[in-house]
């Protein structure tokens, strides 16, 4: 009875100490974040309360477990010992990844409020991104590897393991080496800015947002919602567009076919009406001009500017969409027209109204798309 006692004294009073240790932990690290608002570390750093709680009840009870004379426990203290071992272990390895993850958010966090550059901002937070998920991986090997040399059995298999270190090494390089390519390839995109969180790119004939960074794929968020998943290699071994790089401002193209009667000049101030009237033209400038001409139409090409690929896409619609209402309704002859012969003696060239035999009126082009542009 005074064994079960002492058992129940120890885990009792090591779970108090340790809320103890965790409550006192907490409340100084809410004293320090008041005392300093500039950094968000201290504030980040209490999200490690409970691993760290878990860290100091593993080490009161493995060191106090072998001091209590009570039979059964005396009789697992192996079992015991080696499950406080691996809790104390991985508790530990979960306090390092979220510590290191605090600091790393913090100096992001310090860095984004001192700049002003989109770009750079997209580039250290992808830097940041591929940094944590790195460190969690290295922490995670070594805690995993620390919890197997508990284990006698696998200690004695050390020595043959290393032996044969050199013939694994080579057969799990070949056997991986796509893996590793594109385990290298992130870390080419982390540091070489590449692309960064945030670009706008055009991969495999699809635009789209780069939503997420990681050491092996990249997902990018297509313009229509869905997600294009890729390996990293991808971008370092084939061409892409970036259009984020080097900013972020775009110029585009509207064509229109018309008539050889359009009115160019009237033309001309009706696209800079349309644009003056959207507030998706940045104002940076413009330009309606003909470029092109065929035996039955010809071909204007109306330039626009805009602050992003999005606004891009909205002014090049709104204005290929009022020009072509406009020119339907005050210029409906600038409107491209099919001239078809009649066959000779047939009997609708020989009822059509005079001067109109053959002529036949084709409906306007269609002036939208399904796709961005790009």
């Amino acid at each position: 009875m005074n064994s079960a006692l002492r058992v129940l004294s120890v885990l009792g009073g090591s779970i108090l100490l340790t809320f103890a240790a965790g409550w006192a932990f907490d409340l100084l690290l809410r004293r320090v974040d008041a005392r300093h608002p500039e950094t968000p570390l201290w504030n980040l750093l209490r999200r490690c309360r409970r691993a760290l709680q878990i860290v100091l009840l593993a080490a009161l009870l493995k060191g106090a477990y072998r001091q209590i004379a009570w039979p059964p426990l005396q009789d697992h203290a192996a079992a015991v010992g080696r499950v406080l071992s691996l809790t104390l272990i991985g508790a530990g390895a979960w306090l390092m990844v979220a510590v290191a993850s605090a600091v790393v958010e913090s100096g992001y966090a310090r860095y984004a409020t001192a700049t002003r550059d989109p770009a750079r901002l997209r580039r250290v937070r992808t830097q940041v991104t591929l940094i944590t998920r790195v460190v969690t991986v290295v922490v995670a090997i070594v805690a995993v590897a620390a919890m197997l040399v508990t284990f006698p059995s696998f200690r004695a298999l050390g020595t043959s393991v290393l032996a044969s270190a050199g013939i694994i090494g080579i057969v799990a390089g070949v056997a991986a080496q796509s893996t590793l390519g594109n385990l290298f390839a992130g870390f080419q995109i982390a540091f070489g800015d590449m692309v960064r969180i945030g670009d706008t790119v055009v991969v495999a004939g699809e635009w789209g947002v780069v939503e997420d960074i990681t050491l092996t794929f990249l997902a990018v968020r297509t313009w229509d919602e869905r997600r294009l998943t890729m390996p990293v290699s991808y971008f370092t071994t084939r061409p892409f567009e970036n259009w984020s790089r080097g900013g972020i401002q775009m110029t585009g193209t509207v064509f229109l076919h018309c008539d050889h009667r359009v009115p160019v000049d009237l033309m001309r101030d009706k696209a800079e009406e349309i644009l003056q009237g959207c507030k998706e033209w940045d104002g940076r400038g413009w330009d309606l001009a003909v470029t092109e001409t065929t035996p039955s139409t010809v071909v204007l090409r109306v330039i626009v500017t805009a602050k992003d690929p999005d606004d891009l896409w909205t002014v090049r619609c709104a204005v290929r969409e009022q020009l072509v209402s406009w020119l339907a309704e005050k210029h409906p002859d600038a409107l491209p027209r099919v001239l078809l012969d009649p066959a000779p003696g047939s009997a609708r060239g020989a009822d059509a109204p005079a001067g109109t035999e053959g002529r036949r009126t084709a409906r306007p082009e269609a002036a939208a798309t399904l796709r961005k542009p790009r």
